[in-house]
């Protein structure tokens, strides 16, 4: 009997001594996003170019179908991104921005395209130009990227659009690139200024 109460007192202690400290964590589960709003907002007059990209099973970072981009030449626009997951009704936007230090956009496009920035982006160097709103700029003064501004090329050209965003966390530096963290947004438009 006595070999038995202590038996019974070492597996209510073992017990005890179980808590949720113990249990494995469970994965960060990635956000379904399944429609992305490109607005691109002209200076001064005229009407916005509201472009969605939707994906219409909500599986993968490059899924998605994209209708083409028009632009006019010659024009400056502001270009802001909205992101949805339309499947559950919540939008991801607010959670990108309050998880800046992890997340950042990257850009490449045909060029000639724009005559700012010029290049192609920064998807093969993270050196490459993009007007980023530095308002936006983590709090180590890195960019988010959820608005752009773009200048047209003063005549009429065609090429691609491509936007990725990227989830970085414990890795988003000054020099973190388009080749480190998880692509939860891989998009590519076609586009043309005219």
């Amino acid at each position: 009997m006595k070999y038995l109460n202590i038996l019974m007192l070492a597996l209510l202690v073992g017990f005890a001594s179980c808590d949720d400290d113990d249990a494995p964590e469970a994965e960060n589960e990635e956000e379904v996003i399944d429609q992305v709003i490109l607005t691109f907002s002209p200076a001064g007059a005229g009407a916005d170019v509201v472009v969605t990209a939707t994906d219409p099973d909500g599986d993968g970072a490059a899924d998605f179908v994209t209708p083409a981009i028009a632009l006019s030449v010659d024009q400056t626009y502001t270009l802001t991104l909205e992101i949805n997951n339309t499947i559950e009704g919540e939008s991801i936007t607010d959670e990108i921005r309050e998880e800046d230090d992890e997340h950042m956009f990257f850009y490449e496009f045909t060029s000639g395209l724009f005559s700012s920035p010029s290049g192609n982006g920064n998807v093969d160097s993270r050196d490459g130009a993009v007007n980023y709103d530095a308002s936006e700029n983590d709090a180590d003064g890195n960019p988010l990227g959820l608005t752009t501004v773009w200048q047209t090329a003063a005549t009429a050209q065609s090429g691609k659009f491509r936007i990725i965003l990227k989830h970085q966390p414990d890795i988003k530096s000054a020099t973190s690139s388009a080749q480190d963290g998880e692509s939860d947004i891989d998009l590519e438009f076609d586009i043309t200024v005219n």
